[in-house]
């Protein structure tokens, strides 16, 4: 048995560049540059996942993970609950009129 979830998520999710900026960067000692290196990514692709202008990707969930000894889940449901919430506020109103079905 299962419970449905229907409080809606007022705030925004933390992105996971917000996360690896405030937490990761300060506890590792590390720069955009020296995350760049151990990832074995540019600077910028750095940059933009900090800045939150850039997604976590499967393989960059599968990099952090590597580097931070975590899993490329956490990673990915970081991200996934960031997207689905920047995808309800941008669909709301459509979202309310679809009608749910019931079981005949």
């Amino acid at each position: 048995m299962s419970i449905a979830n229907t409080r809606k998520k007022e705030v925004r999710p933390i992105h996971p560049g917000e996360m690896i900026r405030e937490d990761f960067l300060p506890d590792f000692g590390l720069t955009v540059a020296s995350l760049a290196e151990a990832l074995g990514v540019s600077r910028q692709t750095v940059n933009e996942l900090l800045r939150e202008r850039r997604a976590v990707s499967p393989e960059m969930a599968l990099r952090l993970s590597r580097l931070f000894r975590n899993s490329p889940e956490f990673w990915l449901n970081a991200q996934r609950a960031v997207d689905l919430w920047e995808a309800e506020q941008a669909i709301r109103d459509d979202i309310k009129s679809i009608k749910p079905l019931t079981v005949a």
